[in-house]
């Protein structure tokens, strides 16, 4: 009937016939035309029998298409900011999310205490019904809130209050709010280069105007910045632990950051994605500790610290912006459940939080020396892998003759990850290497990804060095 195939106004079998010639019961029949009746495709005329509506005659499309075939698929149309950034980033598959040898952004599963969240959740699905199933706060649970306040104030030297606090689906969600909330579409925007993929792709869906800023040993290049974009609206750094290259932005810089910052009116978003883990020594405070005009906003995100599939991270904003925030979580905000929110508040509380991260340090401190131990026994001039002060991934730098983007292929093709620095770069960066993640590898599997590696990297090394020879 929607098709064509059964002109409108036609006269159809009546139920008795169709129920004889198709082999069902006729109350089958009768309870199909009802539903088409109901629908307004069929009309019933008493003494006359059922007929196809010639309502269809004027709400079916002119040209419809014939039996058989199909509609050929229509081109979306899309907002000009989507559309660039679909075009320009979408042909970059997401990385494995399984742990092997060297996935990045992966906690260590098998270090969780997984009967200690075990008990809490339990505990939590005993309490009273209208907490547990009722419909949570927009801008996050107050114990929560309260919990991430007291454990940046304790632990990240930063002195804030509950209501800058809003908890969001992931730092994802975050920085999408962010862009929404603060840019027009156009505004500069001064990003790490190269820097943190999901913040790029959701400033990008903003309709902001990236400006790559290049990186160094002592973090972001402020005075490139100023030179590239003077009239900047909001800056994306990871200052405590380079998102990818690992650098710790100098106490200098972050000082120069935000002055600068201050001086064209602009915010500065802080990512601080895994500082929680350092070793070796303490790092630097955070960029908020140390804003004193309330610039900086500053994301965090519990799926380093506890695992991905909570989706849970938040938001600290300066006083002035948490008036707004508080309207926009209110009125567009659908919010995280709940149930994982009292969850995490519970784990936090009672000090399991605090006891899980100090044990998660002393874990990846000894994953990274497994890797930088092996990688120096078997990658000598094939790669030059760096010590990192913290987090869950390293850099290895590859000699100029060696293509990143080739030997990350070659080592999928071995069942490694490895990613190219490339991939995380708007332009191109002066940087040929790899990153190369720890956290949720196992010891005995970063050795054997080592070994993979090395043989990729000698299979790709070998006509390179036959063709210099002749």
């Amino acid at each position: 009937m929607l098709s064509g195939a059964i002109a409108a106004g036609a006269r159809l079998p009546s139920s008795r016939t169709l129920a004889r010639d198709l082999g069902l019961s006729r109350t089958t029949v009768i309870d199909a035309f009802d539903r088409l009746i109901a629908e307004g495709l069929v009309e019933s005329r008493v003494g006359a029998g059922s007929f196809v509506s010639n309502v269809l005659n004027a709400e079916r499309p002119h040209k419809p298409v014939p039996v058989g075939k199909a509609r050929p698929a229509l081109k979306p149309s899309l907002s000009r900011a989507m559309g660039w950034a679909v075009d320009r980033f979408s042909d970059r598959p997401r990385l494995p999310y399984a742990p092997r040898a060297f996935v990045t952004a992966l906690p260590a599963f098998d270090a969780f205490p997984m009967a200690q969240w075990a008990r809490v959740a339990a505990k939590h699905w005993r309490g009273r019904r209208e907490e547990v199933m009722g419909y949570g706060e927009p801008c996050g649970h107050p114990r929560l809130r309260e919990a991430i306040a007291a454990h940046l104030r304790a632990n990240r030297g930063i002195a804030c209050d509950r209501a800058q606090i809003f908890v969001v689906a992931g730092a994802q969600q975050a920085f999408n709010l962010i862009g929404t909330v603060l840019l027009n579409p156009g505004d500069k925007v001064w990003f790490e280069n190269p820097g943190a993929i999901g913040a790029r792709n959701g400033l990008l869906a903003a309709g902001a105007e990236l400006v790559p800023v290049p990186v160094d040993g002592e973090g972001l290049r402020v005075e490139e910045g100023l030179e590239r974009a003077p009239e900047f609206r909001l800056v994306f750094v990871t200052p405590s632990h380079h998102q990818p290259l690992g650098h710790v932005m100098s106490l200098e810089r972050r000082l120069a950051l935000l002055r600068s910052a201050e001086e064209a009116g602009a915010w500065i978003v802080e990512d601080d994605y895994d500082g929680e883990f350092f070793f070796g020594r303490r790092p630097l405070p955070t960029l908020k500790s140390v804003d004193r005009t309330g610039q900086v906003i500053y994301v965090g995100t519990f799926s380093k610290s506890l695992f991905p599939a909570l989706r849970l991270g938040f938001m600290l904003v300066p006083p002035s912006l948490v008036d707004t925030f508080e309207k926009v979580s209110s009125a567009f905000v659908q919010g995280v459940p709940s149930s994982l929110q009292a969850m995490v508040a519970e784990f936090m509380d009672e000090g399991c939080f605090a006891t899980h991260i100090r044990r998660m340090r002393r874990t990846y401190e000894e994953r990274h020396a497994a890797l930088c131990d092996a990688a120096d026994r078997a990658l000598g001039g094939l790669l030059d892998v760096m010590r990192a002060d913290s987090g869950l991934h390293t850099i290895g730098r590859l000699p100029a003759h060696l293509s990143e983007i080739a030997v990350a292929r070659a080592a999928a093709g071995r069942g490694i990850v490895v990613s190219p620095i490339a991939r995380f770069s708007i332009e191109p960066a002066p940087v040929n290497g790899l990153v190369l993640g720890f956290g949720g590898v196992k010891p005995a599997e970063i050795r054997g990804g080592i070994a993979v590696l090395r043989e990729v990297l000698e299979g790709l090394a070998r006509p390179k060095r036959a063709a210099a020879m002749r």
